[in-house]
């Protein structure tokens, strides 16, 4: 069986995790209304998708 003759040290083992990075959210603006949304997800400001209305928005009552 395979052993490891050195112990992997700190710097070389971050400096193999240096890619393990969390990326920013990719947003889009709505065609419709020109707010951020994800790609490819009914706008949750307008429920506009592909230049019709998918859904009904929510109209919040004060």
């Amino acid at each position: 069986m395979a052993v490891p003759k050195r112990r992997t040290s700190k710097a070389r083992k971050n400096k193999r995790r240096s890619h393990w990075k969390a990326k920013a959210p990719a947003l889009t603006r709505c065609s419709h209304c020109h707010q951020p949304k994800p790609p490819h997800i009914v706008c949750p400001n307008c429920g506009y998708y592909g230049g019709r209305e998918v859904i009904k928005p929510k109209v919040e009552e004060t």
